[in-house]
This record gives structure tokens, C-alpha cells and sequence, in this order.
């Protein structure tokens, strides 16, 4: 019979996302792939440090070792690596013990095409063309920074897996977002004053926050093992229109911070996040530098860049 991944929580991750390879990465960039496959062989023995993305899938995976929620999560090995530079990678997935058994080794080639054909729920890579076609593929995924912190928490200090969410363009459609860019902050405001009963359209991550709140309902109360939060610079009057669009969708979010401006960096941490997802670098880079976080690209380009000029999210 074949392996089933339906019900289950499928993630994606790439090498360099659970990895630490900043150095092995500058092998390939500055001397090519044969100099990197070269080094990789040579240093199979060496364990690798964990990445940014360490945390969150070794959390995840420890879902796996709840009584009745055995196999609820699924991670997958993304990479580009070649088969014959990946022994590395598994020896290290082994050191660490985390129960990844299945992976996509494509040997320099898109792994766009086999997102979809994995079921993946989460897509986390330092690529950004791949992450940029799982966006375009509707399937949330982030550019994991990579230049962050150095040492990442691998038992993390606290026991929940802490997730936490940037609002227009990540959770939501950037429909406002770009009200915002294109009239100015008092034309958002009005809009979403005026709109106030009309849920916001779904954004990239809408449906993996859906999943990750069917599963917090298999839970009583405090006892889920994920709290979930939103980190917006929305602040009133924009804040109802968010409000009720939880609210129409059906889904739990534990805990919403509406900023006005005050940086992200400092509530992420006191949230002790394992990861935080947000559509502009100027807040996932000051953010890496306390806890993991990755950029979400705009699903057409046309955005990109241009829209981190202001910041209404």
C-alpha cells in the first residue's frame, strides 16, 4: 500500500534552511559546483550546525511523539543538492535525531514541480526562485534568512511551537497593501473603516494558519503544544476589518499584536517565535537577529522591491 500523505502536515526544507552551510554556500558561489561537491564528500563526516529552520522542524516533528498524533507531520528534504553531496545532509539529520526519512534531491534542478506532487504545506528555502514559484503555485512558503543569528535554541526555551505572522500579504492579499502604496496611509485607513464587514481576500499563508488551527482544536484549551500569533503594524481604525476576517474564516489565532509602527523585532522575541513569516526585509532582517524568520515574496513580481518603500503591514 502506498504511503499515504493525506491528513497530514507536510513540510518542505531545504539543506540550507535546516543547515547551517553559509560556508559550503560561498564554496559554490565563489569556486562552483565541482569545488562544492568536492568539499561536501570530503567533509561527510563533519556534523553540520543547525540553521534557521532547526527549530520549527525539530518542534514539529515532536509533535509526532504525542499519544494519538503519531505521523501527523511529515518533513520532507527539499533540495538541489546532487544525491551523491547529500549523504552529509542525512548524516547530520541523523546525529540530531530527527525522524526525516523522505527526500527530493534534484541535482541543481527547479523543485517547484514537485511541491505540489508532495502535498507540501510549507515550503522553507534560502533559494528564492524556488520559493518564489511555490508562492506563484500557491503554496506558502518563505525565503529563510540565513545571515541572522549564528546559534539557534534547538530545545528552545519554550515548549510551545510558537509561529507568528505578518497580516497584508502573508496571511492576507496584499488588496490593501497596495491601497496603501498607491494613495497613501489615510485612503487605507478610510478603505478599511469602509470595509470593515468585508473579510480580506486569502493570502499565501491563509490555508497553512487553517491547518495549523484544525490541529490546535485536536487540543483542550491550554494544552495545544502550537500558539499561533499576527505581528501587523495595522493599528486602529484598520484593526477590525482583521478582526472579523478571523473571525469569517473559523480559524484560532492565540495572540494579536497591532504595533502602529513600534518594531517587530522586540515582540517577537518576548513571543519567543521558531519562526516568523513577513513579506518585507526590513522587518525579517532585524527580526533574524533574535529569532528565525523568513521573507514571503509577492506572487507577482511586479511588486517586489517597490512595495517596501512604505509599510502598512
Amino acid at each position: 500500500m502506498a504511503y499515504d500523505l493525506e491528513n497530514k502536515l507536510v513540510v518542505g526544507v531545504s539543506s540550507r534552511a535546516l543547515f547551517d552551510l553559509t560556508y559550503e554556500n560561498r564554496i559554490f558561489e565563489e569556486d562552483g559546483v565541482e569545488a562544492y561537491c568536492r568539499y561536501q564528500i570530503e567533509h561527510e563526516e563533519d556534523v553540520l550546525r543547525p540553521g534557521p529552520g532547526f527549530p520549527l522542524v525539530k518542534a514539529l516533528l515532536n509533535l509526532n511523539n504525542l499519544p494519538g498524533r503519531e505521523g501527523r507531520v511529515e518533513v520532507i528534504i527539499m533540495s538541489r543538492n546532487s544525491p551523491d553531496t547529500s549523504l552529509r545532509v542525512f548524516k547530520a539529520i541523523e546525529y540530531y535525531g530527527l525522524n526525516i526519512t523522505r527526500a527530493v534531491l534534484a541535482s541543481g534542478a527547479s523543485l517547484a514541480p514537485y511541491l505540489t506532487a508532495f502535498k507540501t504545506d510549507l515550503f522553507l528555502s534560502a533559494y528564492e526562485d524556488d520559493v518564489q514559484r511555490a508562492i506563484d503555485s500557491n503554496i506558502a512558503a518563505g525565503i529563510i534568512c540565513t545571515d541572522g543569528i549564528q546559534t539557534y535554541d534547538c530545545e528552545h526555551r519554550i515548549k510551545q511551537i510558537r509561529i507568528a505572522f505578518d497580516g497584508d500579504a502573508v496571511l492576507f492579499s496584499d488588496e490593501s497593501e497596495r491601497i496603501y502604496q498607491e494613495q497613501g496611509l489615510q485612503a487605507f485607513e478610510e478603505n478599511e473603516k469602509r470595509n470593515a464587514d468585508n473579510p480580506l481576500q486569502a493570502g499565501p499563508f491563509a490555508k497553512f494558519l487553517k491547518t495549523l488551527s484544525e490541529l490546535q482544536k485536536d487540543f483542550p484549551g491550554e494544552e495545544t503544544p502550537i500558539r499561533t500569533a499576527l505581528v501587523t503594524t495595522r493599528c486602529a481604525p484598520a484593526h477590525e476589518r482583521v478582526i472579523r476576517t478571523l473571525r469569517a474564516w473559523n480559524v484560532r489565532i492565540d495572540e494579536v499584536f497591532f504595533l502602529g509602527g513600534i518594531r517587530k523585532k522586540d515582540v517577537l522575541q518576548a513571543f519567543g517565535a521558531h519562526i516568523f513569516f513577513d513579506d518585507q526585509s526590513a522587518h525579517t532582517g532585524p527580526a533574524s537577529e533574535v529569532v528565525p524568520a523568513a521573507r514571503v515574496p509577492y506572487k507577482n513580481r511586479d511588486l517586489s522591491g517597490e512595495i517596501e518603500k512604505k509599510d502598512s503591514s
